[in-house]
């Protein structure tokens, strides 16, 4: 039986993926801000097979309650031994461009919150000596494209960092795992169009879980989207500027 926490666990994935844990009757902790989602999933996941389920109610950009939700989170399982942090926004690319303030609270949702968070439980997994950090990013953070380079240099922010830490990690046997979707088909993404390209939340809940337990090191979600970054990263850039990817 292991001992999970999930930030952002009201969001599509985070929700699939304690699904899963929960089948496999682990004890789960649940990070969200939104009160009413989160009791909703402590029924679901009880339902579903769950050994404990606890809450804690944070708006992630309030940092001063980060610390005080891991120990709760510490507490009530009596340690960690895997935390995934799945919460982010999508921006409104235009109105980023258009007003800092707006691009900069995109950036703290989706980039230094999550380093916020990263902090603290590195510290807690380096003293543990052993654990799983894992970090939903995104292929957007591969390379700036023009429709959503703030999404995009947020999680790219991530992804450095989590390249990093996990260096700094390895010595004390934690492994730290940044799981890259490509196009999921959420709530978050209601507006767009899908086509043969997208996946469903479940799905990458699968990778994820699959992931956590191989120790992976950064994962594309689905694995295609390895080839189709890679192939854009090769792009020149005076070609690259000119398109709307």
């Amino acid at each position: 039986m292991q001992k999970i926490l999930i930030i952002g666990a009201s969001s599509a994935i985070a929700k699939e993926v304690a699904r899963l844990y929960a089948e496999q009757k682990h004890d789960l902790f649940l990070v969200a801000r939104d009160a009413s989602k989160l009791n909703y999933l402590l029924e679901d996941l009880t339902v579903r097979g769950a050994n404990r389920v606890g809450t804690a109610v944070v708006d992630v950009n309030d940092f001063d309650k980060h610390g005080p939700a891991i120990d709760k989170a510490v507490k009530f399982l009596s340690g960690i031994d895997i935390a995934l942090i799945c919460h982010g926004s999508l921006p409104d690319q235009k109105l980023c461009e258009d007003e800092f303030l707006q691009a900069q609270q995109e950036i703290k949702t989706n980039g230094v919150s999550v380093i916020s968070f990263l902090t603290i439980l590195a510290n807690y997994f380096a003293s543990q000596k052993n654990g799983c950090i894992a970090v939903v990013t995104s292929v957007a953070g591969d390379r700036g494209r023009q429709p959503n380079y703030v999404y995009g240099a947020a999680k790219s922010l991530v992804s450095t960092y989590l390249q990093g830490l996990r260096g700094k990690l390895y010595s004390s046997n934690v492994h730290v795992v940044d799981i890259r979707p490509g196009l999921v088909d959420s709530p978050m993404t209601a507006q767009f169009d899908k086509g043969l390209l997208w996946s469903s939340p479940k799905k990458i809940a699968a990778i994820i879980v699959k992931s956590i337990r191989k120790k992976k090191h950064t994962v594309y979600a689905p694995s295609y989207w390895r080839v189709i970054l890679f192939v854009v990263r090769l792009i020149p850039e005076f070609i690259f500027k000119r398109l709307k990817l």
